[in-house]
């Protein structure tokens, strides 16, 4: 398995073994916990359950209390599966960190986009806009969004304004530059999704890079 969860920290810069500087995120990898191993035989797929952030018991629902205290394990905030074909290997209860990624050169990061709100074409979708002379008060605005007789609606897709961002990202073929299993922080070359704190996948890239 060559995927773990983390939180991004934020960005900062290092030097490389050639002495360039290099910007890079910094990813605090767990430690995650496995609270549930799901194997082909009982549940029709092979994967793991693992919890990041301890979470106290007053503040998790019933069900999901009854689930950690059946696992013995201590309650989280949040839970998220991680496919795995070796799913036996694990065990519940087993902390996972920076490790996991150890021997990895690239890696895709999955994260949540940060919200911009309620935005024009402009903004979102980089449309031109209009002449800004001669008084043609055409600026931003959309411009024509469909005929008029006929078809006599909007076509589907046509891009619009509206809520832009908060979404799922991936950013592919990034360089691991350095893991430090002491304090599981993953360094990673370039700006990855999301807002700083927030929850990032990190995984081994099947792509590669240059």
């Amino acid at each position: 398995m060559k995927s773990i969860y983390g939180k991004k920290i934020g960005m900062t810069q290092i030097f490389d073994e050639n002495g360039k500087m290099v910007p890079v995120t910094v990813v605090l990898a767990g430690p995650c916990t496995v609270t549930q191993v799901k194997t082909q035989e009982k549940d029709g797929y092979s994967a793991i359950q693992i919890g990041l952030d301890e979470q106290k018991p007053k503040r998790v629902r019933k069900p999901q209390l009854g689930a950690f205290t059946k696992s013995n394990v201590k309650p989280f905030k949040m839970l998220r599966e991680i496919r795995t074909e070796g799913g036996d290997t694990f065990t519940v209860g087993q902390s996972l960190g920076a490790e996991v990624l150890e021997g990895t050169k690239w890696v895709d990061v999955v994260g949540v986009s940060k919200g911009k709100g309620f935005q024009g074409v402009i903004k979102r979708h980089k449309a031109r806009g209009g002449d800004h002379g001669h008084g043609s008060m055409f600026y931003r605005a959309p411009g024509s969004i469909g005929a008029s007789s006929d078809p006599s609606r909007v076509i589907k897709g046509v891009k619009m304004p509206g809520h832009m961002g908060d979404e799922q990202v991936s950013a592919i073929r990034l360089k691991l530059m350095k893991i430090d299993t002491q304090r599981n922080l993953l360094l990673i070359r370039g700006a990855v999704p999301g807002a700083n704190r927030s929850l990032v996948m990190v995984k081994a890239s099947r792509r590669g890079g240059k």
